[in-house]
C-alpha cells in the first residue's frame, strides 16, 4: 500500500484530498428523476433513509438529498426535511448533505430548512447557466430551463450556512463557477479550504471529458477538497479518472441509473458498490463517515 499512497501523494491533482481514502457520496433522489425512469428512486423520508443506510453499508460516507413529497414532487418543506434527517439518523451515521438548488423557488424557502434542520453539509450552486437535456433519438429537448444563481443569492446562502455552522459544498458546473469563488473569498463569506463538486455532462455546463476534469481541477486552490459528479453514462469514465487523480466521487440515482455493466441499478447501494470496487482496484479505500468529516472539515 505504501507505493500506491506515495503515487497519489505526488499528484498535484490530489489537492486537499486524502491519498489513501476516497470519500464516496451517494446522491439518492435528485429533484427531476422519477420512478417512471427508474423504479428504485426513493420518495418518502423512510424510503430515503433506507437508501441512505444501504448506501452507507456499501461504502458511501455522504448522502446527498433532495426532499420529495410522497408522490415524488420536489418539496422544500421544513418538516419533510426534518423527518428525513431524523429517519436517517435512526438508521445510520452517514454524513447528511442537503441540496439548496431549485428553479423559481424563493431563496428564503431554500435557506429555511438548512438553518432549521442543520445538515452537516449543504450543496450550493455557484453560477447561473442554461440547464437542459437534449434527446438525440427524439431530436428534441427533454427540458430546457434557465438555472439562476446570482451572486446576491450565493452570498446570502453562504452567510446563512455560516450562521448555522453548515459546511457548504460548492457545485461547479463550469470553469467560470470555480472562478466565482474569488470575490466570495475576498469578502470573507467563503473561507479556505472549501469543498468543490465538479459537475460534468449537463447541457449548458462543461462537457464530460477527462481532459475537462483535469482542467477543472487545475483551477482549484491547492488546499481544497474536490469530487467529480458525472451525469448519465459518462459517469463511470469520470469516476475512474477522478479516483486515479486522487479525487473523491459522487454516484447515485440522481445522476445516473446505470451500472458500469450497462444494467439499470436496483438501488443507490448498487452504484456505491461499483464505485468502491473501482476505488479498490486503484489502491484506495472508501472513507467511513467520521473519516470523511475529517477530510472535508465537517463538524458533527
Amino acid at each position: 500500500m505504501t507505493g500506491t499512497t506515495d503515487f497519489y501523494a505526488r499528484q498535484a491533482s490530489t489537492k486537499g484530498n486524502d491519498p489513501e481514502t476516497v470519500v464516496v457520496s451517494a446522491a439518492l433522489t435528485g429533484a427531476l428523476t422519477t420512478r417512471k425512469q427508474c423504479p428504485a428512486i426513493p420518495y418518502t423520508p423512510a424510503e430515503i433513509a433506507e437508501e441512505a443506510a444501504a448506501a452507507r453499508e456499501a461504502g458511501a460516507a455522504v448522502a446527498h438529498i433532495h426532499a420529495r413529497t410522497d408522490e415524488g414532487a420536489p418539496t422544500f418543506d421544513v418538516d419533510t426535511y426534518q423527518e428525513i434527517h431524523d429517519e436517517v439518523r435512526e438508521r445510520t451515521d452517514i454524513v447528511l448533505n442537503f441540496s439548496t438548488g431549485a428553479i423559481e423557488t424563493p431563496l428564503e424557502d431554500r435557506l429555511e430548512y438548512v438553518q432549521s434542520v442543520g445538515p452537516e453539509i449543504a450543496a450550493l450552486n455557484m453560477g447561473s447557466m442554461n440547464y437542459a437535456k437534449y434527446s438525440d433519438a427524439r431530436e428534441e429537448y427533454v427540458f430546457d430551463m434557465i438555472f439562476e444563481n446570482p451572486f446576491s443569492e450565493i452570498r446570502d446562502l453562504l452567510a446563512g450556512m455560516n450562521e448555522a455552522s453548515v459546511t457548504p459544498e460548492l457545485e461547479c458546473f463550469d470553469t467560470s463557477h470555480v472562478g466565482n469563488t474569488r470575490p466570495l473569498l475576498e469578502e470573507g463569506v467563503l473561507e479556505r479550504p472549501f469543498h468543490a463538486s465538479l459537475i460534468m455532462g449537463v447541457l449548458g455546463g462543461i462537457p464530460a471529458t477527462v481532459e475537462n476534469l483535469v482542467h477543472q481541477v487545475r483551477q482549484l486552490p491547492e488546499d481544497c477538497t474536490w469530487q467529480v459528479i458525472g451525469i448519465g453514462r459518462d459517469q463511470w469514465p469520470l469516476v475512474a479518472a477522478a479516483l486515479s487523480m486522487g479525487g473523491n466521487v459522487r454516484v447515485g440515482l440522481e445522476d445516473n441509473f446505470y451500472r458500469p455493466s450497462g444494467e439499470m441499478a436496483e438501488s443507490n447501494a448498487d452504484l456505491v458498490a461499483d464505485a468502491v470496487e473501482l476505488a479498490r482496484q486503484v489502491g484506495r479505500e472508501p472513507a467511513a463517515p467520521d473519516e470523511a468529516r475529517e477530510i472535508l472539515g465537517v463538524e458533527r
